[in-house]
């Protein structure tokens, strides 16, 4: 059907060539009619527009398009109109006109996509001036386009404010980060605290929205085209903690700096410690009495841009360094003195802040005061009572896997009698969170609560938590787990059966090469429960798959994977 859809598209492409050329025979012309002005209608005649209020509807454009037909009713028509809307401050569209192509029959315009229209138009910001809005309409290049009636909108604009970007997390929310043009010339820095492989997009105050570009192998090229296939979100390295970001927008290309330490020397002699959430370093310090220090920040970067990838070997060795200009810094290629005022004797916390990055300071803070130290485990306690003779103990553990969300997920072996509760220390009865709402398989927790979160019937389960959203999911692990990604294979196909040891489960694997980007362990077919993980050591919705087969050589392998301790390991 498709196929000959597609030959009577040809033969009404010919025809309409045809027409446009001399035939012997009137009965041989087939005519294209219809391509005819629609009617463009504007639901509102005047926009005020701010920037409180950008992401709220400002401006309806809606329009009959034209039906195109052909004489021959045994043809089909192809699909050759394009229409655009374009905007003009001319009345007759003699000069200054922006236009966008357009596939539905109406256009809502929110404030900020509505503003970025008034900047490219250069209208000045918070003076009302009238907009010529109409519809353009064509069949082909050598064909003359057709134009709508004329609506009028008198549209307000604010200042666009291009100096800062501001950072989108991997679904394009906002988050509390921001980067710094000073100039707004189109190239923003800063300070960002990333974990490991951190996806991101970058949104300038016009709208514009930049990720990596949608081509493999170009890590650190941007795109800003609305089309997920063509922009994909930036990634950083497999390495966590400090790094200074440069976005470049001309070029379209953007780096990372990776700074693994920093080092105060001078008054103060220490290795800083990275408070990654707040973006800044500390250390602690005792003053015996009040006085300016001079201090100095140094320490070694690695590098990555477009020439390295996230390739660490490749990363370049580079240094970092911070010079005082009244209270701010900024970077430099040699370390300069930093006055640090210290009001009293005692103790203090030694602040350097990079979150703002208009101003980055260094400051003593009274009291020791360092970074709030994350858990790397959420202990289960109660969940196995009907197996150990009704002891609740906290042999049972969640790994952390998502430090933004204090997200923890782990494989526990289910059998309890009374319910179970979460807990934030090992051995601290007193730091449980039980339930506040839900039922066996989700729901919510609270530390107020004195409520056993119910458990459900006896077996393995996957258990999904957030200490930041004080939620839970659980999810059933069969006597079956795959294995996808081998062999570049991603599917269902190889399969793990559980042997006699709990959580425990094993088969054949059969390599026939190195997989271009590692293979994981699915507890489902879900696409959504999978372990990544390297030496041995599985890791929850790890960005690192399973590369061991990388250095295998060809053959048949028996692959052992056990979801309670999180380990695997491959043997001949």
């Amino acid at each position: 059907m498709k196929a000959l859809k597609a030959i009577k598209a040809i033969f009404a492409l010919v025809a309409l060539i045809a027409t446009m050329t001399a035939c012997d025979k009137d009965g041989d012309t087939i005519y294209l009619t219809g391509n005819e002005s629609g009617v463009l209608v504007a639901i509102e005649d005047e926009a005020v527009l701010t920037q409180a209020a950008s992401k709220q509807l400002a401006l309806s454009l809606v329009w009959s398009n034209s039906t195109l037909s052909l004489t021959n009713p045994n043809m089909d028509v192809p699909n050759i109109l394009t229409t655009y809307i374009q905007a003009s401050t001319s009345s007759n569209f003699s000069s200054n006109i922006v236009e966008s192509l357009e596939a539905n029959t109406s256009k809502a315009y929110t404030g900020a996509e509505l503003n970025t229209v008034a900047k490219n138009l250069s209208l000045e910001a918070d003076v009302a001036t009238t907009v010529y809005f109409r519809l353009k309409g064509s069949v082909g290049s050598n064909m003359d386009p057709v134009y709508s009636n004329i609506v009028e909108v008198k549209i307000t604009p604010y200042t666009i404010d291009m100096t800062i970007g501001y950072v989108l997390d991997s679904k394009m929310e906002e988050t509390a980060s921001t980067l710094y043009s000073p100039t707004a010339n189109g190239v923003y820095t800063g300070f960002m605290g990333a974990t490991a492989w951190y996806n991101f997009f970058l949104r300038e105050g016009d709208g514009t929205t930049w990720g990596n570009d949608g081509v493999e192998g170009t890590a650190f090229l941007m795109s800003s085209e609305e089309d997920a296939n063509k922009r994909w979100n930036f990634w950083f390295p497999g390495f966590g903690g400090c790094y200074y970001v440069e976005v470049n927008t001309p070029k379209k290309v953007w780096s990372a700096l990776y700074i693994p330490t920093l080092t105060v020397s001078g008054d103060v002699n220490a290795e800083m410690v990275f408070d990654r959430p707040n973006v800044k370093w500390t250390t602690t310090f005792t003053a015996t009495s009040a006085k300016t220090l001079t201090i100095k920040l140094n320490g070694t970067g690695k590098q990555y841009d477009y020439s390295t990838g996230t390739e660490d070997a490749l990363a370049i060795d580079t240094p970092v360094a911070f010079t005082q200009s009244g209270t701010t810094l900024s970077m430099a290629s040699q370390a300069g003195e930093i006055s640090v005022s210290v009001p009293a004797a005692g103790e203090y916390t030694l602040t350097v802040d990079l979150s703002n990055p208009q101003a980055w300071t260094c400051e003593a803070v009274s009291g020791s005061t360092g970074p709030i130290e994350i858990s790397q485990y959420l202990y289960v306690s109660g969940a196995d009572d009907g197996i150990n003779g009704g002891s609740w103990t906290f042999e049972n553990f969640l790994t952390l896997y998502n430090e933004d969300e204090l997200a923890y997920a782990g494989v526990v072996n289910i059998n309890s009698l009374w319910g179970y509760a979460f807990y934030t220390e090992k051995d601290n009865w007193s730091s449980a969170y039980k339930l506040a709402s839900g039922d066996a398989f989700s729901g919510t927790i609270s530390a107020e609560s004195e409520t056993n979160i119910p458990a459900p019937t006896a077996g393995l389960y996957l258990i999904d938590a957030s200490m930041k959203g004080f939620t839970y999911n659980l999810s059933a692990v069969g006597n079956t787990i795959y294995v996808s990604g081998l062999n570049d294979t991603w599917d269902f196909g190889t399969t793990l059966a559980a042997s006699a040891n709990t959580g425990e489960y094993r088969g054949t694997i059969n390599i026939t090469k190195a997989s271009t980007y590692g293979f994981q362990i699915h507890t489902d077919i879900s696409w959504n429960h999978y372990f990544g993980g390297s030496g041995g050591n599985l890791y929850y919705k790890s960005k690192n798959n399973i590369t061991d087969d990388a250095t295998l050589a060809a053959g048949t392998y028996v692959l052992t994977v056990n979801l309670v301790n999180g380990t695997y390991s491959i043997t001949k």
